[in-house]
C-alpha cells in the first residue's frame, strides 16, 4: 500500500467537495441529490460496537436534519450487539428514560448506494445539545485523535484490510442450522486462488463494482487460506475517511452478498479448526501538507525514522492495556493462537508476519506500520483511534520500540497479550494513559459495556460444555 501525497480519493457515487466548503452546503447537497436523481436518503451513525444504526428518510425530513439537526434515540449507546439493555450503563438507560440524542449530518460523506434504487447514504455524529462532540460516539473519539496528531504537526493517514467468511446460507438458514455445519462459498484451503475468485466472478466483481461505485476504493482482493474465505485491501485515505470506509465496508459486504443469496461473515474466529479473520491496519505520518512521510529517514541505516520508532515503541509500551479496545468481544481472543498468523504479545519486526507490529517498506513512499492486532471484528473508529494515540503518546514520550524481532515472534521473550476480555477490561481500567488519551467519559462507557459483554458470556452454555457434560458429567 504505497503513500502519496495527500490527496482525494476518487469517489463515482460521492462528490464531498459538491457539498463543502459552499455558502450553502445544505442547498448544493439538496442540488447534488437531484441531480443524482435520489428519492430517499439513508442516514445511520454508528454504535460502540462498529454497527450502522439508522433509517430511511424523505428527501424532505433529509433537508429539514441537515439544516438542523434530528434527534436519534440514545438507546443505540444502551444495548449491546443483540439489542439487550445494559444494565449497569450511566450515559442512558431507564434512569434517564432513553431521550433523544442530537445527531448532525455529516455533509462530506454524501454516497449513492450503487445496489439500492435511487438511494443515497450520510453519517451521523452524535452531538451533545451545545454542538460538542458526544463523548461515547466511536466516530467523535477517532475525530479527536485525529486533531490531537495535526497539532503536533501530522497527517495520518490509514488503511484497512479485511479477512472474512462467506457463506451459501442466508439469516434464517444459519439460525435453522444452530451456527453449524454451515456451506462455505468455496471448499478447501486456496490461499490467493486465481481458480476460486473466476469461479464466483460474478460476486466477485459485484463486490469490487459495487464497492468502488460506494467510494470504497479496493486496492486488492483474493482468497484467503480457509473454505470461502476473502480478503479485501481498501486504498489508504487520510485517517477520518479511512475510518469512515472500514465501517461502511463491513456493510457493504454483507448486504451485497444478501443480494445473491450468502451470508458474509467478520466474526474474529468462526471455526476453532482455522484461522481467525484479521483487520489489519496499515498507518503512516505524514507532513500536513501530505508531501513527506514522517516515517521514513534517508540517513538512517534502515531509513526508519526516530518518529516512528518512537511511535512503535507507544504502540508496544500500551498494547497490553489497550487490547480491550482492539480485542473487543469474547471472540476475538481465539483468533490469538500461536501459529495461526496473530499476535499473541507485543512485538515488532521489519517484514514479519509473526508480529503484532510488521514494519513494511524501505522508502518514503511505501514505509509503514501494519497493525496486526486488530481482528475483522473491531470497530475501526475505535482500532484506529487507540492505536493511533498510543503511537502518539510514544512519540510525545520518545518510547523506544528494543529491537526487532527477526525470527518466530511467537518464542520471542515479550510482554504478553490478555488471554481473554475479562483480563483485557482488567488491564484498561488500570490504565491511567488511556483515559488521558481517550477521555474518561468514553473509555469508563467502554468498561461497562464490555464488562456487561463478559457477564452475558458467563451465563451462557456453549456447545462445548453440552458435548462435554452433558452425559458423563
Amino acid at each position: 500500500m504505497p503513500r502519496t501525497a495527500a490527496r482525494v480519493s476518487r469517489r463515482s457515487a460521492r462528490s464531498p467537495k459538491q457539498v463543502r466548503g459552499k455558502v450553502d452546503p445544505v442547498g448544493e447537497a439538496l442540488r447534488w441529490l437531484e441531480e443524482k436523481g435520489a428519492t430517499q436518503v439513508k442516514i445511520a451513525g454508528v454504535d460502540l460496537d462498529g454497527v450502522l444504526r439508522g433509517k430511511y428518510v424523505s428527501l424532505d425530513k433529509f433537508a429539514s436534519a441537515a439544516r438542523g439537526g434530528l434527534g436519534f434515540c440514545d438507546v443505540v449507546f444502551g444495548w449491546d450487539l443483540a439489542d439487550e439493555l445494559y444494565d449497569n450503563a450511566q450515559v442512558t438507560g431507564w434512569h434517564t428514560g432513553y431521550p433523544d440524542l442530537q445527531a448532525r449530518v455529516d455533509l462530506s460523506t454524501a454516497r449513492m448506494i450503487p445496489w439500492e434504487p435511487a438511494t443515497a447514504a450520510f453519517l451521523l455524529d452524535f452531538v451533545m445539545p451545545d454542538g460538542s462532540d458526544y463523548g461515547p460516539s466511536p466516530r467523535a473519539l477517532l475525530r479527536r485523535v485525529g486533531q490531537r496528531a495535526r497539532a503536533m504537526g501530522f497527517l495520518p493517514q490509514f488503511g484497512s484490510e479485511y479477512e472474512f467468511f462467506i457463506f451459501r446460507e442466508t439469516p434464517v438458514s444459519v439460525r435453522a442450522k444452530g451456527f453449524q455445519n454451515l456451506e462455505p462459498l468455496d471448499p478447501g484451503m486456496f490461499g490467493y486462488s486465481w481458480l476460486r475468485t473466476s469461479q464466483s466472478s460474478d460476486l466477485v466483481h459485484a463486490l469490487l463494482d459495487g464497492c468502488n461505485a460506494f467510494g470504497l476504493e479496493v486496492e486488492g482482493f483474493h482468497t484467503e487460506t480457509g473454505p470461502g474465505v476473502y480478503e479485501t485491501a481498501i486504498r489508504y485515505d487520510v485517517l477520518e475517511p479511512a475510518g469512515d470506509k472500514s465501517v461502511l465496508f463491513k456493510s457493504a459486504v454483507k448486504e451485497i452478498c444478501a443480494r445473491h443469496g450468502l451470508t458474509a461473515c467478520f466474526m474474529s474466529k468462526p471455526s476453532a479448526r482455522l484461522p481467525g479473520c484479521s483487520g489489519h491496519v496499515h498507518q503512516s505520518l505524514w507532513t500536513p501538507d501530505g508531501a513527506r512521510n514522517a516515517f521514513h529517514d534517508p540517513r538512517a541505516p534502515d531509513g526508519m525514522s526516530t518518529t516512528l520508532r518512537h511511535y512503535l515503541g507507544g504502540q508496544l509500551k500500551l498494547m497490553p492495556e489497550l487490547t480491550a479496545l482492539y480485542w473487543p468481544t469474547i471472540n476475538s481472543y481465539k483468533r490469538s493462537v500461536e501459529n495461526t498468523w496473530a499476535p499473541t504479545c507485543a512485538t515488532w519486526g521489519r517484514e514479519n508476519r509473526t508480529c503484532a507490529l510488521r514494519v513494511i517498506g524501505t522508502d518514503a513512499k511505501a514505509m509503514r506500520v501494519e497493525f496486526r492486532l486488530l481482528g475483522a471484528d473491531m470497530n475501526p473508529y475505535v482500532g484506529m483511534a487507540a492505536s493511533l494515540a498510543a503511537g502518539l503518546w510514544g512519540i510525545e514520550h520518545r518510547v523506544e520500540p528494543g529491537d526487532p524481532v527477526t525470527g518466530n515472534a511467537y518464542r520471542a521473550e515479550a510482554a504478553p497479550l490478555p488471554r481473554n476480555l475479562r483480563d483485557a477490561i482488567t488491564l484498561l481500567d488500570r490504565s491511567t494513559v488511556a483515559r488521558e488519551l481517550l477521555g474518561e467519559e468514553f473509555v469508563d462507557h467502554y468498561l461497562r459495556t464490555r464488562t456487561w459483554e463478559v457477564r452475558q458470556y458467563e451465563r451462557a452454555v456453549t456447545t462445548w460444555e453440552l458435548e462435554r457434560y452433558f452425559e458423563l458429567a
